[in-house]
């Protein structure tokens, strides 16, 4: 399984490679130096959703909340700047919406027993209707030039630094994750939830902190797209949950769970962002986002399910050997 996630990964990051260098040989412009930057760049905000909706998708659930998350936390921390609050107050309490948004997904999920897919559908509609309520459907304009220059900063004036701070909170989880016992637990809890308990994790709280870290990297990506983008609309964040789960999924992590890493979430991420780019500099207009996007999750999962059934019946074919042998 390790060999196949690998390969899996290093898949998707030659997937990236000759996808650029296929469109740069329709438009030379596309392979410049500072394009491939802004394409990096870009890619920061759906990395961090992708990275929180990892570890959900890691345990076998599932966030589809994490988009009206990103959306509210740009409204809130837009709102708090504009009035004149510190930078960081206005991080801080995003942050602390997406935990608290985790935190009441999880207890619908745990305590209530509500499908994932059902409750975190409940709280998109709720999000949605209180960013309206909460802006009065009005965009969230005039933030401060100090604001919107935290997502421009640039290191050796190439990557922003909000990107290199994002690789490398990915390697730490990526250690946590594959050298700890609480690191580990999430993809234990998501392979085989009966072994899980038996070797003594706790089913729950694993479950409620990847809800926990869902929201908040879904809060922080707002806080970084409202930086980025410069104003906040009421729409704001509106796709990026299939955005972050097809990032996901074409980065190797499993629907169904236990598999896969969060080195993954970021190179789908960049997949995602690239495509994205590709359709600007070829004229399509980007309504066209969506659209190839629920192509490429539909097309990974079913040649996900077919590799699968393939393997499963390898497997039984060796068996049926061995004992007949």
């Amino acid at each position: 399984m390790n060999k196949i996630l690998k390969s899996r990964e290093l898949s998707s990051l030659g997937v990236i490679i000759v996808i650029i260098l296929a469109v740069g040989l329709f438009n030379p412009s596309f392979l410049s130096p500072n394009n491939i930057f802004q394409m990096v760049n870009g890619s920061a905000v759906y990395a961090l959703v992708a990275l929180g909706m990892a570890f959900v998708l890691f345990t076998g659930e599932i966030d589809v909340s994490v988009g009206a998350t990103l959306g509210f936390s740009a409204a809130i921390a837009g709102t708090l700047i504009t009035s004149g609050a510190p930078i960081f107050w206005a991080f801080l309490i995003s942050i602390l919406f997406g935990v608290i948004v985790g935190i009441c997904n999880a207890v619908g999920v745990i305590f209530f027993k509500i499908p994932s897919i059902i409750m975190t559908l409940g709280t998109y509609g709720i999000i949605r209707g209180c960013i309206y309520v909460f802006t009065g459907g009005k965009w969230i304009e005039n933030l401060p030039f100090e604001f919107k220059g935290l997502a421009q900063k640039l290191l050796f004036n190439s990557f922003s630094w909000f990107y290199i701070s994002i690789l490398l909170i990915t390697l730490i989880l990526y250690l946590l994750t594959s050298r700890t016992g609480v690191g580990k637990s999430f993809k234990a809890v998501g392979d085989n939830i009966d072994g899980a308990k038996l070797i003594g994790i706790s089913v729950n709280r694993t479950k409620v902190l990847s809800f926990i870290l869902c929201g908040a990297f879904a809060a922080l990506a707002g806080v970084l797209y409202a930086s980025r983008v410069g104003f906040i609309t009421p729409t704001a964040g509106v796709g990026y949950e299939m955005i972050a789960i097809a990032a996901c999924v074409i980065g190797g992590i499993n629907l169904n769970g236990g598999v896969g890493t969060v080195w993954g979430s970021i190179t789908g991420s960049l997949i995602m962002a690239s495509i994205s780019r590709i359709l600007v500099f070829l004229g399509f207009p980007s309504t066209f986002d969506n659209t190839i996007t629920g192509l490429l999750l539909i097309v990974i999962v079913v040649a996900g399910a077919v590799m699968n059934r393939r393997s499963a019946e390898k497997l039984r074919r060796e068996r049926l050997s061995a004992k007949i042998g």
